[in-house]
């Protein structure tokens, strides 16, 4: 297939090897090239990894946010508060970088207002809901287990019922912590249908 006339001049530019520039330029000048993009790049990986950046629209600020603040994870007595990116991008870089790709749908979202209002975000409540919970799921909670450690868990000092429960499921790991926490930063959706015996923590 032939180009179009206007792009076969610009591509026979770049495609003709260079007759005046030495080969150590070309490879310096692709090397610092190279640095000036991956900078570039992850300078902007990082921008969008801010929780700052996260309630930019007003679906999250307006919706989710607020129900974080009422929570232990954003205000307890050690000061240690988790913000979007701990739970929901994984720390990894190759782990981030697929999680980045993925949350491109979310930006397409709010382009084209899916759940720009309140009615449209609880209609769609639980099944956004769903989505990071089998996430979690598929990564054994690793978010979760970023700032938490079952190792270091010492059971005694947890209620009868929680040390039970982390004994049988979580350290023997029939379950993982998103089984049972699934309310423990936001709202839950209506659950309607839910399996008998499913777990949930109370919002604190």
């Amino acid at each position: 297939m032939r180009l179009p006339g206007f792009l076969l001049r610009p591509w026979r530019i770049i495609a003709t090897p260079a007759r005046t520039l030495s080969l150590g330029f070309l490879t310096l000048g692709g090397f610092a090239a190279g640095v000036f993009f991956w900078g570039g790049f992850n300078t902007a990986l990082e921008a969008t990894n801010r929780e700052a950046f996260c309630i930019s629209c007003h679906e999250m600020n307006d919706n989710v946010y607020q129900e974080l603040k009422q929570t232990i994870h954003f205000t307890n007595r050690s000061g240690v508060r988790a913000t979007c990116p701990d739970c929901h991008v994984p720390h990894a870089w190759t782990d981030k970088i697929a999680r980045k790709m993925q949350a491109s749908k979310e930006v397409w979202g709010h382009l084209f207002g899916t759940i720009d209002t309140p009615d449209k975000f609880a209609a769609m409540r639980r099944e956004l809901a769903e989505h990071e919970w089998a996430r979690l799921k598929a990564n054994n909670s690793l978010e979760c287990r970023n700032c938490h450690s079952a190792e270091s868990m010492d059971i005694t000092r947890q209620g009868a019922r929680a040390a039970d429960i982390h004994q049988r499921f979580l350290f023997t790991g029939e379950r993982t912590c998103i089984d049972c926490h699934k309310g423990i930063a936001h709202r839950l959706p209506d659950m309607q249908g839910v399996p008998p015996g499913w777990t949930v923590s109370e919002q604190k």
